[in-house]
């Protein structure tokens, strides 16, 4: 019973001591920078929005950490949070960028993470239709064309049905 009741003791703690040094690392952190969408590809869109200026507050961004340079940050009607936006220079290059955030009032810094990847995360867009290769193609864009066609074709195929059985019963054409 013992080797049984220390294996259970042992793994409860290893279960605790886990959640303690795991639980912190984002809990608490509501008053931090934002970041919207937290992976974007070179060229793309960036929003960022904090609560730490408090209601009202305006915030000086940084982002030169990933080439764009500074940016403002706004009070919104967003839960009171200051917003700002910047764009990712087209020559940005892949990995993680830190964006910072100071506050006009008391001078608060805070931070959050920009992840630059160069493939998109958002679902292929697959190509639909036609290829205009100036060949034509079997079905057109008009429905009316193609049942005149699909007609024109049964019609040949009827009649060369038809003269090929009058010749094979020698009626001659």
């Amino acid at each position: 019973m013992r080797p049984t009741t220390r294996l259970l003791t042992g793994s409860a703690l290893a279960v605790a001591a886990a959640g303690l040094v795991c639980a912190p690392a984002y809990a608490g952190d509501t008053d931090g920078l934002e970041v919207f969408p937290s992976s974007v590809v070179p060229g793309g869109q960036v929003t960022v929005n904090t609560a730490a200026c408090g209601d009202g507050g305006t915030a000086a961004g940084d982002a030169s950490a990933v080439g764009a340079g500074a940016f403002t940050l706004a009070p919104s009607t967003h839960e009171g949070d200051a917003i700002g936006q910047f764009r990712v220079p087209p020559s940005a290059q892949p990995g993680t960028y830190e964006i910072v955030a100071t506050c006009a009032e008391g001078g608060r810094r805070v931070t959050g993470d920009l992840v630059v990847t160069l493939t998109s995360q958002r679902q292929p867009v697959h190509p639909r239709g036609s290829v205009k290769t100036g060949v034509g193609g079997a079905l057109g864009p008009d429905p009316v064309q193609t049942a005149a066609g699909v007609a024109a074709l049964a019609v040949a195929a009827a009649g060369g049905t038809w003269l090929l059985h009058r010749r094979a019963r020698g009626d001659g054409i």
